[in-house]
Parts: structure tokens; sequence; C-alpha cells
């Protein structure tokens, strides 16, 4: 790019910056040295390809979605929680929210992500263990107890019986007394993650993609800041997968509900800036960060040029961080804060929207209160004393990390192409279910985690407290046990809302949503109306597997 051409762009930038707002502090290095919002290439000078490098707020936002960056708002610290009973849960979202955290983020415990109420029994020693239960509208209301909805951000992380999850959050919101309309959070929601990494299904492919699509509908007409869709990386990556391959597969899976929506009549500019993601943040400092800036700038190009999306907000990929589960150790697990810590920071460098770090002992367990405020103090660090939010993508221009971006973004494109290929009509959607069916997803993720363990075993890649310098005078940790006493006081209030509620008033809105699922109007009025009666999620859901049936994953050798 010519240096008449970067001038420009810079006073554009400059002219964004000084409208919007700023926080109220000085930006300065530590001994007092006033530091620029942003830097770039030197004044009258010529820097070859910089338009895809270019400045904060503009496309194509390989540098941030805001001129200001975090100096006009930080990122949300977001921590994720989630164990034992709803009542357990809000104790420690209390302790978060008053430790300074920003906003929500709902752990699930597993029969709740399968869809399954704590008395089934599938769900026999599993009630509470990673993640909260809930099994109705009641458990959501003591969930948030004494949490204004309104006025607080709420992340749930559930994909395949996400809608009736969500129906019963708007009931508590309801009975708080809040306007639904002005709720905001976000509800992962994204169904081909769980076949591709997770495995937490209900249905087959098409009904999922149907809820999602009636849910897609109903949030843009209803609750038009609530986020209906969080397209997540992170399982992918957890189970195994690349950089390039998380962030290739995710991609793919965000422009595939985009062509959900633009089947659904919906306008492109109106429900892409619903859509946000979920990535991990791993251990290579330098490759996440450039995974992170290759992610915004592949968004908007595709959103651009292949569906047209006209409008800043439509082109944005907003995303939520977590650091790596996978990275953690169970051997000398105190050395986890200082990864969880790098990982944090390279979320941050990359330009995260919000951030969760994970806890020293999540590797053995649920965190305790004591490892769950060190994890939050971890993002408060960074925030107040790091300095690092004072200049928006202060790597830009970095040969390596600018190497780094533009080879990951190679390596998606050559995915995407691949993807397309394996389709019936050169759709994403299409060759992504293809590539489910015929376990093509998985067959690569596995490919590259026996990889990594190779790697390890070879000692070609060395963990600290693993492979290389294990001797310690750690002792073990204490960590949180989940009661069997939990599972059985579940149950029993489970009984009791059975026994108090009005029995035919749950039959009928079952049996109504069944009628309206068997149609083609959208579905979550009568889900949401069953959520009022006290239908239980297990209920609701198979009512829904009675008449969709369930899903097998084919075998694969």
């Amino acid at each position: 790019m010519e240096a008449e051409q970067i001038a420009a762009g810079r006073a554009r930038w400059q002219a964004r910056y000084d409208a919007a707002g700023k926080r109220d502090r000085p930006f300065s290095t530590l001994s007092g040295t006033p530091v620029e919002a942003v830097y770039g290439p030197r004044e009258a000078t010529d820097y070859p390809g910089f338009e895809r490098i270019g400045w904060p707020g503009e496309y194509p936002f390989t540098r941030g979605l805001y001129p200001t960056g975090y100096r006009g708002r930080p990122w949300t610290i977001r921590q994720f929680a989630g164990f034992g009973t709803a009542r357990q849960t809000n104790q420690r979202y209390k302790l978060l929210l008053g430790a300074g955290g920003g906003g929500l983020s709902v752990a699930f415990d597993m029969p709740t992500l399968m869809g399954r109420d704590s008395d089934d029994p599938q769900s026999l020693g599993e009630v509470g263990h990673c993640g909260v239960a809930v099994d109705s509208a009641a458990d959501m209301e003591v969930l948030f107890d004494g949490i204004d909805l309104s006025a607080v951000t709420t992340s749930m992380t559930i994909s395949g019986p996400a809608v009736p999850v969500f129906c019963m959050y708007l009931v508590a919101a309801e009975r708080q007394g809040a306007d639904l309309s002005t709720l905001d959070g976000t509800l992962q929601t994204d169904i081909f993650k769980e076949y591709i990494a997770q495995k937490e299904w209900l249905f087959p492919p098409e009904p999922h993609l149907r809820l999602i699509g009636d849910l897609m509908e109903f949030c843009a007409a209803q609750i038009p800041r609530y986020k209906p869709l969080s397209v997540s990386g992170y399982h992918i990556r957890e189970a195994g997968a690349t950089a390039a391959q998380e962030l290739a597969y995710t991609l793919a899976d965000g422009f595939g509900y985009v062509e959900l929506g633009v089947s659904r009549g919906l306008d492109v500019n109106q429900f892409a800036p619903g859509l946000s993601f979920f990535f991990d943040a791993h251990i290579d400092f330098f490759e996440e960060i450039a995974k992170f800036r290759a992610a915004r700038r592949i968004w908007a190009r595709w959103l651009r040029d292949e569906y047209g999306a006209t409008t800043e907000r439509a082109q944005w990929l907003r995303f939520h961080t977590q650091t790596a589960g996978v990275s953690l150790t169970a051997q000398q697990p105190v050395n986890n804060v200082v990864r969880t810590a790098i990982e944090a920071l390279a979320a941050v460098l990359g330009g995260t929207n919000s951030l969760h770090t994970n806890a020293l002992d999540e590797t053995l367990a649920l965190p305790t209160d004591e490892t769950a405020e060190i994890a939050l103090r971890t993002q408060q660090v960074l925030l107040e004393e790091s300095e690092v939010g004072n200049v928006a993508d202060p790597l830009g221009g970095s040969w390596y990390v600018e190497a780094l971006t533009d080879r990951i973004e190679a390596e998606a494109e050559q995915t995407f192409a691949r993807i397309r290929s394996m389709g019936t009509d050169g759709s994403i959607t299409s060759g992504i279910l293809r590539g489910i069916e015929e376990g093509w997803f998985t067959a690569a993720i596995a490919e590259s985690a026996f990889a990594y363990q190779q790697a390890l075993e070879k000692g070609e890649k060395r963990i600290v407290g693993v492979n290389a310098h294990t001797a310690t005078v750690a002792r073990p940790l204490e960590i949180l046990r989940i009661s069997h006493e939990v599972e059985l006081g579940q149950r029993e209030a489970l009984k009791q809302r059975r026994s108090a509620r009005d029995a035919d008033a749950v039959t009928a809105a079952l049996r109504q949503m069944v009628a309206v699922a068997k149609t083609e109007e959208n579905l979550v009025p009568a889900m949401l109306a069953a959520a009022r009666a006290e239908a239980t999620l297990g209920e609701i859901c198979d009512a829904l597997r009675a008449e969709w049936g369930v899903y097998r994953e084919p075998a694969r050798f």
C-alpha cells in the first residue's frame, strides 16, 4: 500500500478514535511514558500488503473491531461456572460478581447437556458433577436468584437442548419481572461442533438445524440484543485439532449458520450481528494471537463477498475465549496458573471480546472457591497492572505475527474449498453435513491428536512436570468433590415439583409443542409455553425424540 493511502487510513482511524468514548485513565507505560492508541508504518512510508493489516475498527478488522481497542471498553471478564445444585452455583455466581466479574457463563452437568432429567436412569452418578443440574424453569429461578437478569449478560454453554434450556431462562427472567426484549447474552446452540467433536447431540442434524433457525427468527423479532448462536471452536481444539483446523472448522460452521439464516429469508445485515464465536486460547503464544487476527479477517471477507453483508456490524467477528483445558496438567498443578496467564495474554493481544480463565485444579475436579478466585484475579492483573490494553493490536506489523496470520488464513481457505467440494450443491452447509456423515472431520482431528501424542512420547514436545522437570516438592491439592447427596436432593426436589404442578397443563403444552413440530411453524413459542407450565427438560426433549428420532454416529474404523 502506498504511503498516501496509509496516511489517509490513519486520518480516518484518528477521526473515529476521537469521536469514540474512552476510559478515564492515563495510557502510559509503568514508567510514565505516554503511548499512542495504535501504531502503524512510519509517516510517508510505503508498506506493501498493509491493506490486509489496516487500522483498528476498519475492514478487514485484522486489528480489532473498535478504533479505540481496549481503551474504549476492556474485554468482559466472564468466568465459566456451574456445579451441584442451582443454589450452590448461585452462591458461586454471587462470589464471582462480587469479586469483579463482568458477566456470567453457565456450565451445565452431563444429564442437562444430553437433555435428560436428574432422575433419568442414564443420569445416575452424573448429576451436578461437571456443571449445574437444571431440570425445569424452577431450577433456573434458583440459579439466578438475587441476580438481575436484565442487568447482567449471561452466556450458556449448551447446544443439543439449548432451545428448551433457553426457554427456561426466559421464564426465570419473566418471573423476575424483566422485559425479555432487553435481555443480553449468548446461547451456544452450535450443533455442528457436537457432531464434529463434542458428541452431545439429541436428534439427527436436520431437526437440530430447524430448531436453530426457529431460534434465530425468534430472537431477531423478540430479543434483538440476545445472541442465539455462539459458534464454538473450543471443543474442536480440545478434541485434538490444530490451531488452523480449529479456525477453519469453526468458521465453516459459522458460514453454515449464515446460510441457514439466509434460507429462512432473514436479512444478513440484521441477523449476522447476533452470531458470536467461542475459541480456545492454547499455549503456543504467537500462534494463538495470529489465529484470532486471521479469524476476524476471514469472517469479514466472507460475510461481505460471499453473503452480501454491507454493514460493519454484520462483518464483525465477536468472540469469547477460554484458556485451554487440555493444556492443564494433573502433575504439579500449580504450574497451571502460569499456563493460564500465558494463554489469557494471547487472547487479549489477539483482541478477544470476553475471556474465561481456567482454574489450576480443573484437570482434577471443578474449581474450589479459592482457585476460582485465582483464575479471576489472573484476568484482573492483566487488565489493571500489565497495561497490555493501552494499545490496539500492539503486535500488528510484526513480521512473525503477520506471517503466522497469513499462513493460518491460507490453511483455512484450503479447508473451506475442501468442505465445499464435499457438498452436493456447492454450499458450505452441504459439505459440513456430508463431512459429518462420512466422519471426515473426526478423522482429521484424530490424526492431529495422534501426531501430537507421538511428539510427546518421543520427547519432541516437552511439558513441564509431565515429561520434563518432573521433580517437585509440591503437596497434593485439596479438590472440590460433589457429594452423592446432591443427586439425591435434586431427584427429591424434582419429584416434589412434578407433584405440585398442573399435570394436565403440562400434558397439553407438550402435545401442542409436538403438533407444532410437525409443521413449519416456529417452535420456540410452543416450547416456551411448555417451560412456563413447568415441563421438565427431559419431558420436552423426549417428546421431540419420539417425533424426530435420535442420531447414531456411523461406526468408523
